[in-house]
């Protein structure tokens, strides 16, 4: 495995727990009524985001490994899946403060990842 494939997978991999701390966290927060219906939803897409994104990172992690991609390009499709993943959810959580913040990282966030998903198409048409 190559050196920034082996360690953001070792990263995603990491994360994933604390994604599941945090649906435990979402219970306990639905329990207490701490929140409005908006944080609540917002919250939840966050949290939901956060699990799937990191899922769709470790598909992407092999697809790069097995890429045509050289090592520099590599690591760049490595971080564009890291921060993109990261605002993307994080932007939800962020947008239970300041929504029209949160709703532009989350927007950034997209727009990382849908880079990170061409690169990768591109590693894996072109070997």
């Amino acid at each position: 495995m190559h050196g920034p494939i082996q360690l953001f997978t070792v990263i995603a991999l990491v994360s994933l727990p604390t994604v599941m701390y945090g649906g435990y966290a979402l219970a306990g927060v639905l329990r207490r009524g701490d929140l409005t219906d908006k944080q609540r939803g917002l919250f939840r897409a966050g949290h939901a985001h956060a699990g799937v994104l990191l899922v769709l990172t470790l598909v992407a992690l092999q697809l790069l490994a097995t890429s045509g991609l050289s090592d520099g390009t590599r690591w760049v499709a490595c971080f564009l899946l890291l921060f993109g993943v990261l605002a993307q959810s994080g932007g939800f959580f962020l947008a239970m403060l300041r929504t029209r913040l949160g709703m532009g990282v989350t927007t950034g966030g997209a727009v990382l990842l849908g880079a990170a998903m061409l690169l990768t198409a591109y590693g894996v048409a072109f070997p």
